[in-house]
């Protein structure tokens, strides 16, 4: 539908100023969007976020992945409690900022939860339940890097020392010289 409004404005070029082209904008923006409103009134935010999380699991994602979705969007939309095609930018920003006081957590999950709130807005506008994504104006959340400091070989060799059998033993030796993670290694 965004692309239908570029495509009305670009043909009016020639004949309207700019002042003109701007109300046209808005007044296509806001008609157009009463329509689509109008057209998935119907549909519930539970649907909403199930032809999410359908379209989501045909791409591939894991049922984790899957799982973390749906824990994030329907904290919002139990929080927030109106149909998700009327959720602005500001309603969202007042969200994750109440979120992260309430559950005192840091910036790396405030942003991994935006970052899945945008994931559901940017489809519901590439699938033109929305007109545009209300997340798109929230961005990236600025975190410090925490660099992790190395095993000294002390502790590795107490570690080493300490395993009671050849098994545990190689999978130290595993994670050390792999760098894999400890989650991947027990899924292996």
């Amino acid at each position: 539908m965004g692309r239908e409004i570029y495509n009305i404005i670009n043909d009016m070029a020639e004949v309207l100023n700019a002042s003109q082209m701007q109300r046209l904008q808005e007044v296509l923006v806001k008609r157009l969007s009463e329509n689509a409103t109008s057209e998935h009134s119907q549909t519930t935010n539970v649907e909403f976020l199930d032809m999410f999380l359908t379209a989501k699991h045909l791409e591939g994602c894991s049922d984790k992945t899957i799982r973390y979705y749906r824990c994030n969007i329907e904290k919002m939309l139990d929080t927030i409690n109106i149909p998700v095609i009327k959720i602005t930018t500001e309603m969202l920003r007042k969200y994750l900022v109440g979120y992260q006081a309430i559950n005192n957590c840091g910036k790396v999950t405030i942003d991994n939860i935006r970052r899945s709130l945008s994931t559901f807005f940017s489809w519901l506008e590439e699938e033109d339940y929305i007109i545009k994504s209300p997340t798109k104006r929230i961005h990236k959340v600025k975190t410090a890097v925490i660099v992790k400091d190395t095993i000294p070989d002390e502790k590795v060799e107490i570690l080493r020392d300490n395993c009671n059998n050849l098994r545990d033993r190689a999978l130290i030796d595993f994670l050390l010289s792999t760098g894999i993670r400890v989650g991947e290694l027990d899924n292996m």
